[in-house]
């Protein structure tokens, strides 16, 4: 099992700067992916950022060239760098895992509002 806590969200202004962690816990030996989905209310859930454990990212469309997915293996945690947020970006972000054989891992979510 893996568990995933999220942290760093908040109220920040449009054109400002973020940065949310997720720690893992528990089996991180056997995650293959992790990353960052987020939820606008009334949306479905889209992708941010996911990174493999070779390194390779994935960035959702409505983020390239603002956020940067990046992590540090010592600590088992991951960061969402978010600059020149918009207000569009409001959302719960969620931190995710996939691990070796297939199972997937949410964490409960850290609320971003970005205010125009």
């Amino acid at each position: 099992q893996v568990q995933l806590v999220e942290s760093g969200g908040g109220l920040v202004q449009a054109g400002g700067s973020l940065r949310l962690s997720c720690v893992a816990t528990g089996s991180t030996f056997s995650i293959k992916f992790i990353g960052w989905y987020r939820q606008a209310p009334g949306k479905q859930r889209e992708l941010v950022a996911t990174m493999s454990r070779g390194g390779s990212i994935n960035n959702g469309d409505s983020v390239k060239g603002r956020f940067t997915i990046s992590r540090d293996n010592g600590k088992n945690t991951v960061y969402l760098q978010m600059n020149s947020l918009k207000p569009e970006d409001t959302a719960v972000y969620y931190c995710w895992g996939r691990s070796d054989g297939g199972m997937e891992y949410w964490g409960k979510g850290t609320p971003v509002t970005v205010s125009s």
